[in-house]
């Protein structure tokens, strides 16, 4: 452990000391934070704590566990999973550099989860990875996992050598997450079962390989450097000191895919998913191990029978385009296995397939569409930058041609159309006295080792979820609701006149370009932000991959009749006074799509003028209540709606009064989408309506 001065001065005011010195020629234009490598320190094993020579690199594990079964086989399906390719990742070192330019030594916490044998070799001390050598970059290696100990010991259950091993430490972690690891410095291998064969190698069962808590390790990070106040919101720490404490759930949260996973029902008894997940394992899941890594009828080994439980080491997740990346950037080294990675990229992208199911339900005027989170975490999950997923819906009529759609992505400009879908996803910020500290402005930043602030959560939780339990662990939702239970979410898309076809398609994307184009403009001290996005454009811009696709034959209707007897008349202009909302003033439940003749997500004044155009009985059409000497605003575009918001400016400087823009015309482009029922209360708790669904 590093030597602690005798006083340590804040954050902040170390930040403003490095601040007040003189600019150098090649920095960046907010302070770098002068963190050293106590800030990061954390419990477990530690550099030099395993002797040189002890870890076996992966090749020669290849010799009995590889080379037989590429299917099944725990070297090829580990060689061409993101374990084993963890330490060549562009992604991760683009993120890398940047983190160490904003925070000093940044990079010693980052390569304890990529590249943990760095501190094994020691190369950890050089946080900006460039010591690191072909040993490092064999990522999370066969031999580091499996010489893993239980850092909490459990009496009758934790193998008896891990008494020892847990005595040799300085301090042993008491939380699962930032990569707190304990290894058997002897280096005696650890497995699931209870008859290894020892003619190679020693090896002892040990139950900690079939527990989640092992995956959280890794699969759980918070920001050392960023802690929990009692008000619950979060400051930076005092500098050159440790963590005041290292439980993940008191730190600032970068992943909490762990803690997702253990809070919900898979964690608490399991839940049946009818085998979509885990291969020829049992229906019901319950670990992290279960789906990522499926059962097989196989062998472990080469010279060992077959086994009908073997875990696949694929552990295929959602990022199959950092796995495209890789093979790419490493084409042409021996040291990577191209049909590994190709293999690891098609399983990833199945893993996406079965992440989520969409049901839909037609409510005359509107289309109502169920994501359902199939995962054992939230959807979607893992690292915090540039995911996302969202749902495009497309309309067509009766001739198959395309009326609308919601949610379009522009492949060429690798650009979402956020306004008409909800996109799920989670945003970083710097609150004021992150900005104050750091020189950067306020709000959703991309400085992912500077953010103090959660901007955005809107992620669909998993089953079994409870929203007080997420906020204690710092999972909380944030920018919309879910209520206790809820695993799903509902977008309504109103339908155009003349609507016969709708085909909804939920996507998955790991990288945006606002992200990437960040990462190579924020990178000025080495050239991986460059290479990532000369890499990105190699690869189609990290182009989103469909988690699932279905389509519904819609039924006809009359925009107005409410009552679907096929006129509209005084019954429908009632059930229109009730539906009214003023401008701006949706969400509106489902059936009030009836009554949005312009498709603007509300129903006011403008649409009872094209309801009265729609009247079938004989006389006047009635005049909605709220609109009664209501002067009508047509609606404008190009110059004569330039024109209105110039005078309607001039008019609020002069008068000293705020001005509202005119009310949004009907335009396609302005059509959206709105959540059924009102967000900002939790919904009413209805189990999916699919069969497939769990």
């Amino acid at each position: 452990m590093f030597r602690r001065p005798a006083s340590s001065l804040s954050f902040f005011h170390r930040v403003l000391l490095i601040a007040a010195l003189p600019a150098v020629a090649g920095t960046v234009a907010h302070a770098q934070v002068p963190a050293t490598l106590e800030d990061f320190h954390l419990s477990g094993t530690q550099i030099g704590d395993v002797p040189p020579g002890v870890m076996e690199t992966s090749p020669t594990c290849a010799t009995c566990h590889g080379n037989y079964d590429p299917d099944h086989e725990p070297y090829r399906t580990w060689r061409g999973s993101l374990m084993g390719q963890a330490g060549r990742d562009p992604l991760f070192y683009a993120q890398m550099t940047n983190a160490n330019q904003d925070v000093a030594n940044a990079g010693y916490f980052c390569m304890r989860c990529h590249v943990p044998l760095s501190f094994v070799t020691g190369h950890a001390y050089d946080p900006s990875g460039a010591s690191l050598d072909d040993v490092d970059r064999d990522g999370v290696t066969c031999h580091f996992c499996h010489s893993m100990v239980d850092p909490v010991y459990k009496p009758g259950v934790s193998p008896p050598e891990d008494v020892a091993v847990l005595a040799g430490l300085a301090e042993v972690p008491s939380h699962y997450g930032n990569s707190m690891f304990v290894l058997d410095p002897t280096g005696l291998r650890r497995g699931p079962y209870d008859d290894p064969d020892p003619q190679l190698h020693p090896a002892i069962q040990s139950p900690f390989f079939r527990s989640g808590d092992m995956c959280g390790t890794c699969h759980d990070v918070g920001n050392v450097a960023v802690s929990k106040q009692a008000d619950g919101t979060y400051r930076y720490n005092s500098l050159d000191e440790p963590p005041p404490d290292e439980d993940p759930y008191t730190l600032f949260p970068l992943e909490r895919t762990y803690t997702e996973w253990k809070l919900s029902a898979f964690a608490d008894g399991g839940v049946d998913m009818g085998g979509i997940f885990g291969g020829q394992g049992p229906p019901v899941v319950s670990t992290c191990q279960d789906c990522h890594m499926p059962k097989a009828e196989a062998s472990g080994c080469l010279y060992s029978a077959p086994r009908t439980d073997l875990a696949v080491h694929e552990f295929a997740g959602a990022s199959s385009w950092v796995l495209e990346i890789i093979g790419l950037h490493y084409a042409g080294d021996p040291d990577v296995d191209q049909d590994a990675i190709e293999a690891g990229r098609q399983k990833a992208i199945e893993m996406v397939g079965r992440a989520a199911a969409l049901e839909l339900q037609q409510d005359p005027g509107s289309l109502d569409a169920r994501l359902i989170n199939q995962s054992g975490h939230k959807l979607p999950t893992g690292h915090i930058e540039g995911r996302r997923v969202w749902v495009n819906a497309k309309i067509f009529d009766a001739a198959d041609q395309l009326l609308l759609e919601y949610g379009h992505y522009d492949h060429d400009e690798a650009h979402l159309d956020e306004t008409s879908t909800v996109v799920y996803e989670m945003k970083v910020g710097l609150s004021s006295d992150a900005s104050g500290a750091t020189g950067l402005p306020p709000g959703t930043t991309t400085h992912m080792a500077l953010a103090d602030t959660i901007v955005k959560d809107t992620r669909i939780p998993p089953q079994g979820f409870d929203n007080a339990a997420y906020e204690a662990a710092g999972a909380p939702v944030v920018g919309t609701v879910y209520a206790d239970g809820q695993y799903w979410d509902d977008q309504d898309f109103w339908l155009p006149d003349g609507a016969a076809r709708a085909e909804v398609t939920a996507y998955y994307q790991t990288a945006t370009r606002h992200y990437i184009e960040a990462l190579r403009d924020g990178n000025v001290t080495d050239d991986w932000g460059q290479i990532l996005y000369d890499l990105w454009l190699q690869t189609d811009k990290a182009a989103p991959v469909p988690i699932v696709n279905t389509e519904l034959l819609l039924t006809p209707f009359e925009r107005g009749d409410f009552d679907f007897d096929g006129d509209v008349d005084g019954e429908d202009f009632a059930a229109l006074e009730g539906c009214y909302t003023g401008p701006f003033g949706g969400p509106y439940p489902a059936p009030c799509a009836l009554g949005d003749f312009d498709g603007d997500g509300d129903v006011d004044c403008n649409d009872g003028r094209l309801f009265a155009i729609a009247w079938t009985e004989p006389g006047e059409p009635p005049v909605l209540s709220a609109c009664r000497g209501v002067v009508e605003i047509p609606a404008l575009s190009g110059v004569g709606l330039v024109a209105m918001i110039m005078v309607l400016a001039l008019a609020g400087w002069f008068l000293v009064g705020r001005v509202h823009s005119p009310t949004r015309s009907g335009s396609p482009a302005l059509f959206c989408p709105t959540r059924s029922g009102d967000k900002t209360t939790p919904k009413t708790v209805d189990p999916p309506r699919i069969e497939s669904a769990p």
